[in-house]
């Protein structure tokens, strides 16, 4: 199932992990099969984690990059 998590999106992720929480509040889930879903659920729940640091990194890069903009002046002929 991890190279499927892999290749899940965030909002599917979190979709599934919805459904999983949703079916065990509402004992949907027979004993005996609790512990699959809680593990399942954990590892999507960590997988939705990574994916919003990475987006939280990627939001911080850019406004980094947005910071450091240099200025160069832009030389005409008149300044040659």
């Amino acid at each position: 199932m991890e190279n499927k998590e892999l290749k899940l999106s965030f909002e599917t992720a979190l979709s599934k992990l919805e459904a999983i929480v949703e079916s065990m509040e509402l004992g949907e889930v027979p004993l005996a099969d609790l512990l699959a879903k809680f593990e399942e659920g954990n590892k999507l729940l960590k997988h939705c984690e990574a994916r919003l640091k990475e987006a939280e990194l990627k939001i911080e890069q850019l406004k980094k990059e947005r910071d450091t903009v240099v200025f160069t002046k832009f030389e005409t002929e008149r300044d040659l």
